[in-house]
């Protein structure tokens, strides 16, 4: 099937490479000259485990092509829309310009038959607004809605063989086709049991906010049993253990720490909550706690490092990690960067390394001191920072960081080192909710 990718980005780069990974023919279309030109070659723009070999082998095999002119979009039968939605200035509304623009853009190169199907997060109300633009302007097109669920890290796993398809379609007969278009597109996953749910716009559009605010209420729950932990002197970490065997609610997502980040917890628990605050409900005034008690936890590890070194103003600081999660060299509204340049702030000498993200950090924070290695950074520290746990960091020696900093003090932001061997090194070693 040939199949068009209207933004790519890291939603639509993906997509668009593990579609033509599958057998399709595929076209993206970006406005910026400079990642269409680097996907062209088959360089991904961005880190992605996985991503540069199938960039490589779709675009080798002519599967795959990026452009960035809209009219290459017509003849496709289906058109994919990956556009992001950013905060709207002044507000934590969803921003849609880019989204209307995607989809005015490929107006004018629909066919009668055509399918538009948004993979945006947006707010509830949009698809059925746009599906009617797109019928108005290109009769016999139709719109669906298609969520995406993209772990970063595990990005081409979870869209070759994701855990499951949401499809938000018209209702009657153009959703039968809509469906059986979708199906077509996805035949290789569907083919091995990937279940498939088949539901109207709305309920679509809700499906993806509905489980990050769900997953963002799970991580700001347990980090609030480690505020309750540091005032009493329990271990969270064994506490998350205990009730994560109930089955009811399982251990994942349990993980005590400095907090979430990225592109799409933060943003869209916020713009949800703005999008029921339009609809006149109060069903989801919590979620501004669930924010509260995560910008909280990164407040706490600043104060932890404030306190060991006696006034972080003039101490050496070393940050291990910069991306909000491991696997990735994402950095917005990451609490590790976030927490490195409140230090820096404070008068800190901060030493920061990522072994993927030191870039995409220098971009948004240059006062940082960017080490080439985990060694460099440490060497003369008077405290370390542990803020994402990639395996270089959880791997850890005692002894031989011991050799290399000035005072043995560190922080584990996340929960990921054997306190008590750090301790047996000599290190005033501390955790977040763990005595």
């Amino acid at each position: 099937m040939r199949i068009s990718v209207i933004g790519c980005g890291y939603l639509g780069a993906v997509h668009a490479a593990c579609m033509a990974e599958l057998g399709h023919d595929v076209v993206g279309v970006d406005v910026d000259e400079r990642k269409v030109a680097e996907l062209s070659a088959g360089r991904a723009p961005f880190f992605e485990p996985g991503l540069p070999e199938v960039l490589e082998r779709a675009t080798a095999s002519g599967r795959l092509r990026f452009t960035t002119d809209m009219s290459e979009a017509a003849g496709a039968q289906v058109h994919f829309v990956a556009v992001g939605t950013p905060q709207t200035a002044g507000s934590h509304a969803a921003d849609l310009t880019y989204v209307d623009a995607a989809v005015q853009g490929l107006l004018p190169h629909l066919s009668e038959g055509d399918l538009v199907v948004g993979k945006s997060t947006v707010p509830v109300g949009t698809a059925a607004r746009l599906a009617e633009v797109v019928r108005a302007s290109s009769p016999g097109a139709d719109l669906a809605w298609n969520p995406e669920f993209l772990r970063e890290g595990f990005a081409v796993a979870d869209t070759v063989s994701p855990d499951r398809f949401v499809y938000g379609v018209p209702a009657g007969a153009d959703g039968e086709r809509a469906t059986a278009l979708l199906d077509a597109v996805y035949e290789t996953a569907l083919a091995t049991g990937t279940p498939r749910i088949v539901t109207d716009y709305a309920t679509a559009e809700l499906v993806k906010v509905s489980a990050n605010a769900f997953l963002a209420t799970k991580i700001s729950f347990i980090n609030a049993m480690a505020e309750i932990a540091e005032a009493t002197g329990a271990d969270v970490t064994q506490l998350a253990d205990a009730i994560g065997h109930d089955a009811r609610i399982g251990r994942r997502f349990l993980n005590a720490g400095i907090g979430f980040g990225g592109g799409c917890l933060p943003k869209d628990i916020r713009a949800f909550q703005a999008r029921a605050d339009e609809l006149g409900l109060d069903s989801l005034a919590f979620l501004a706690d669930v924010d509260a008690v995560n910008l909280r936890r990164r407040e706490r590890v600043v104060t932890l490092a404030d306190e060991l070194v006696g006034g972080a103003a003039g101490s050496r600081v070393a940050v291990l990690g910069l991306a909000f999660k491991p696997d990735s060299d994402d950095v917005r509204d990451s609490p590790a960067l976030d927490v490195a340049r409140r230090l820096h702030e404070m008068g800190a000498h901060v030493a920061v390394f990522d072994p993927e993200a030191n870039v995409t950090a220098a971009r948004l924070a240059p006062q940082l001191d960017y080490a080439p290695d985990a060694e460099t950074a440490l060497r003369g520290a008077d405290v370390v920072l542990v803020l994402t746990e990639w395996r270089e960091f959880k791997a850890l020696d005692p002894e031989t960081v011991g050799s290399l900093v000035a005072q043995k003090r560190i922080v584990d932001g996340r929960n990921v080192l054997d306190l008590t061997a750090w301790r047996a090194a000599g290190f005033d070693a501390r955790g977040l909710g763990r005595p």
